[in-house]
This record gives structure tokens, C-alpha cells and sequence, in this order.
């Protein structure tokens, strides 16, 4: 009989084709995610990778027998999951990643609550605008846009994303004010620019009445980070397209206002990731359910649209 640690490891390692990558999920060395693999191999008496510098491939053995056996690993740890929340509380240190300005206004705020609940979890953050491999990278959750759905990742959706267009009461004072987006082009404009492409991000966006219009900008500043631009428009330099999570704080205390007020751009979800909801330890589970349900509460979805 198989031991259940050889079978993790195995699964774990074909997810992430990586016994390093497999070994940060379990909390083991690649040596010993190695060695695990390899006496799974020498007990079955067939190879189940085939191994490279670039990484690990399942042979045509390894793609059936991964089949095989994964639902039954899953349910497996549902069932010791399910027993260890039941028998005591959620501990652990959870590793989270979220961009800084979306933590900083959203997410941290939440903590004190969530460790007076979870007094035995800690929350271990790593805030970066960039979108992280949980798999590979070893992280518990993350809170983000535009993730990929690897095998073993599943998504939360908090809420939709609307794009704005903004500037201080100062800028405008004394301007005609934009009708339409194409009108931005005559304004000084505080623009994003994409981190990965290095080109400056263009939007289109979209009325009630369902007309659509690309928002092209002059540039009187450009960067690729969320919280520069922020800063840049509240400094009264020009107009900027920004996420409504980015400068929702800014709208409601005035220092900041619409411009173009009926027009808006759907940049998608944003979501809570996580690895295989049946596997969730208790930690895990207790996050995603606590923060759900305070987005819930203070009506986060809705505050994030434009309308």
C-alpha cells in the first residue's frame, strides 16, 4: 500500500511540474518530494516523469495514473480537512499576495477582525502589482485580476472593476469640461503604462446607451504603478483612467471627482484565488470565508461601479 505522502507528493509535483514548486505547497524539501516520487516509481514499477532542466513532464503512465488517483487523494484530505476544522481552531501562517494600494485600503483594515476571530493564523503578506503563481510560488490565497486558472486554482469573484475618469476640483475649475471621451485628447492626462508591454494603456469606454469611444490622452505623465498615477492626479497634474478601487476613497472625500460621469470601462473581475476548494486547510477556509463575507457586508461589489 501507498503511503499517502509519496501520492501527495506525486500529484502536487505533476500540478506544478516542478518538485520544488510542489515541495513549498507541502512544506517539505524538493529532496524529500523527490525521494517520495521516485520510491513511488520504484514500488509501481513504472516512471511516472520524464525529468529535465527545464522541469518535470508526466509520461503516458504518469497522465493515467495521475487520473487515477487524484480524485481519491482529494477526497482524502476533504476528509482530513473537514475533521481538523471541526476539532480546533484554524492555525498556520498564511501567505497572501494583493497589490499595496488595494491591501492599504481594502484588505488590512480587515485584519484586526479576521485575528481577534483566528487569534492562532498569520496573515503573511506579500503586496506587489504583479499576478503571482499560487501553485509554483506557494502562496495560500491571492487577491487580484486576471490570474491564471492553473489546475488545482479556483476563483472567488468579489466584485466587477469599473474605469474612470478623474481629476481634482482645482483642475477642472475654470476648463470646459470634457463631453465625451474623445474630448480627453485636449486635457493633460495622467496615463498608465503597462508594466510587461511598456506601452501606454488605451481605453475604451462605454455609456448607458451602450455607445462606445477609445479615451485617447496626452501625456503629461505616464507610469505603471496604480498608486503614482493616483498621486499624480490628486497633485492637479491632469486627467487620469483609474480603477475605481484605486480612487474610491478619493470620490467620497472630495478630492477627487468624475470627469465624464456617464461613461465608465469594465476592466472585469476582481477575485479571491485559492487552491482546490475541497483541500482548503482550515486557515485557507476561514480567509476566503471571512473575507467574502465582509465585502458582502459593506457592499464592496457595488461600490466599485461606476453607475
Amino acid at each position: 500500500m501507498e503511503t499517502l505522502s509519496n501520492l501527495e507528493s506525486f500529484v502536487r509535483s505533476a500540478e506544478a511540474s516542478s518538485f520544488s514548486a510542489a515541495a513549498r505547497r507541502l512544506g517539505l524539501t524538493a529532496a524529500a518530494v523527490s525521494r517520495n516520487v521516485a520510491q513511488l516509481e520504484r514500488n509501481l514499477g513504472v516512471q511516472l516523469f520524464q525529468r529535465s532542466t527545464r522541469g518535470l513532464t508526466l509520461t503516458e503512465a504518469g497522465e493515467r495514473f495521475l487520473g487515477t488517483v487524484s480524485g481519491g487523494l482529494d477526497s482524502i484530505q476533504s476528509a482530513i480537512a473537514d475533521i481538523s476544522n471541526t476539532a480546533g481552531q484554524p492555525a498556520g501562517t498564511l501567505k497572501l499576495s494583493a497589490a499595496p494600494g488595494f491591501a492599504r485600503d481594502f484588505l488590512l483594515p480587515l485584519m484586526p477582525e479576521f485575528n481577534a476571530r483566528f487569534p492562532s493564523v498569520v496573515t503573511d503578506w506579500y503586496l506587489e502589482n504583479r499576478q503571482v503563481d499560487l501553485v509554483t510560488e506557494g502562496f495560500d490565497a491571492a487577491i487580484g485580476g486576471g490570474i491564471e486558472l492553473r489546475p488545482g486554482v479556483i476563483a472567488r469573484e468579489l466584485a466587477r472593476i469599473h474605469i474612470v475618469a478623474v481629476a481634482t476640483p482645482a483642475f477642472l475649475r475654470g476648463r470646459k469640461a470634457p463631453r465625451q471621451p474623445s474630448d480627453l485628447i485636449d486635457y493633460e492626462g495622467v496615463v498608465m503604462r503597462s508594466s510587461v508591454t511598456g506601452r501606454l494603456r488605451q481605453r475604451t469606454l462605454r455609456n448607458k446607451a451602450g455607445a462606445e469611444q477609445v479615451a485617447e490622452q496626452r501625456p503629461c505623465m505616464s507610469a505603471s504603478d496604480p498608486d503614482a498615477i493616483v498621486q499624480g492626479v490628486l497633485m492637479g497634474m491632469g486627467i487620469g483612467l483609474m480603477a475605481m478601487p484605486n480612487v474610491l476613497r478619493h470620490l467620497e472625500s472630495g478630492a477627487l471627482v468624475r470627469v465624464l460621469p456617464g461613461w465608465h470601462a469594465d476592466a472585469g473581475p476582481i477575485s479571491l484565488y485559492f487552491t482546490s476548494q475541497k483541500l482548503l486547510p482550515g486557515k485557507t477556509r476561514a480567509f476566503v470565508d471571512f473575507v467574502t463575507e465582509q465585502f458582502q457586508a459593506m457592499q464592496i461589489a457595488q461600490r466599485f461601479l461606476a453607475t
